[in-house]
């Protein structure tokens, strides 16, 4: 979370100091390692793209769309657990000018952007396409499915991305949030990370909203609060409950949605431009959105 931080300005301005060379150096170096970072992305997802390609529709140009939906159609004929069938679905943000950004939903809740500056709406939408057929591809690993060992490795991965504070409540806060992680993961055992993402972005949301705690304090066990999400599809009455959280916090604290959703933009975007897995960035996004909306809403009518 930012804030803003207020800035002195004079009627007299100074020249700025000349730039060192070495900060010239590091801050060109750090371009270019952005510029190759993105090839070498491109040059994967392309190789990925091509490789499906000859070995489902022979050699030539791939309709990258046709064969994310293909993909995942064959899944759901060879029996994968897909609650809502083999439906992939898109996104495009309004926009009026380039470049045009595309979101893709995976039938197992996963969601991918377009990862490329696109001219054209319809470039985007291939682009979506591109990052999310190769990571379909490479679920088929059986890295990607969840075993013991896999479990044993996330786990610890969680641990190491918290932040521990040392405020004793939020510090119960996040081994309550792991601890329920580890038991979710070994509840889905033989899944695959992809099949298993909206799940897994469903708790994410709750430790993130602060509600996986206030149903710690009401003594809800992890076992009960695991088969009643694990049921519950992330729809928009769960976003609306959780907008109105936001909106409550809102109350308490003004500006809080407007801090939490600026930071939320930018890791969005980040992790697009990254080709990562977006779902659980991009809900918060529209969480926060939506509890923006009405409180400008009500604000409005005031």
């Amino acid at each position: 979370m930012t804030s803003n931080m207020a800035r002195h300005t004079h009627s007299k301005t100074k020249a700025a100091p000349p730039v060192p060379s070495s900060r010239r150096t590091s801050s060109v170096t750090g371009s270019v390692s952005d510029a190759r970072a993105k090839t070498i992305l491109k040059e994967a997802v392309d190789a990925v793209v091509n490789s499906f390609a000859k070995h489902t529709h022979g050699y030539g140009r791939v309709n990258v769309v046709e064969a994310l939906q293909e993909f995942w159609q064959m899944k759901l004929a060879r029996g994968a657990d897909l609650k809502n069938g083999a439906l992939v679905i898109y996104e495009s943000m309004p926009s009026t000018n380039p470049p045009y950004v595309c979101y893709v939903t995976l039938p197992g809740g996963s969601c991918f952007g377009s990862f490329q500056n696109c001219p054209t709406k319809a470039e985007a939408r291939r682009s979506a396409a591109k990052i999310a057929l190769m990571n379909s591809v490479f679920n088929e690993h059986p890295s990607r499915r969840i075993s013991n060992d896999f479990i044993e490795k996330a786990v610890e991965e969680a641990k190491s991305s918290f932040k521990l504070p040392t405020d004793t409540d939020d510090t119960d806060k996040s081994h309550s949030g792991i601890d329920a992680f580890r038991f979710m993961l070994e509840s889905n055992k033989g899944r695959t990370m992809l099949e298993f993402q909206e799940l897994m972005t469903v708790f994410q949301l709750l430790h993130w909203n602060g509600s996986l705690k206030a149903m710690r304090e009401r003594q809800c066990s992890r076992q009960e609060v695991v088969a009643h999400y694990s049921h519950r599809a992330l729809d928009d009455d769960m976003r609306s409950q959780m907008a109105l959280d936001w909106i409550a916090r809102e109350q308490e604290s003004p500006g809080v949605i407007s801090r939490e959703l600026t930071s939320a933009e930018r890791e969005l975007e980040a992790a697009r431009l990254a080709g990562r897995e977006l779902r659980f960035p991009k809900e918060k996004r529209d969480i926060l959105m939506l509890a923006c909306g009405q409180v400008n809403t009500v604000n409005g009518l005031s």
